[in-house]
């Protein structure tokens, strides 16, 4: 025959023990002191990265400035070069007679 549990009528087959399990203070200390490091390294590679953009976005400034500076001087020298060829093809300059010296004082 099959065995008989070994439960009499009326009780609970099932025990309920109550434990407590809660960490010690050594244990949150130490969970504690993980999660400041965790936090520190990852505060530390936000601000690495930050860094890296920040050195790109400087060289990238002055590779913009230095483009401004010469786009100024080209444009400077292109008005210089275009200011002659305009005087002298000018309906003013094309009017102009020549002038011969009259005479020399003495």
């Amino acid at each position: 025959m099959g065995r008989q549990p070994s439960v009499s009528r009326g009780q609970n087959s099932v025990s309920f023990r109550v434990t407590d399990k809660r960490l010690g203070p050594v244990s949150n200390t130490i969970i504690l002191i993980v999660l400041a490091c965790l936090l520190g390294l990852l505060y530390l590679a936000q601000v690495t990265k930050t860094n890296a953009y920040g050195y790109q976005i400087n060289s990238l400034q002055k590779q913009q400035s230095k483009l401004e500076q010469q786009n100024q001087d080209l444009t400077v020298a292109s008005a210089r070069m275009q200011s002659v060829n305009r005087v002298s093809t000018s309906s003013e300059a094309q009017a102009m007679k020549p002038t011969m010296p009259a005479g020399s004082v003495q």
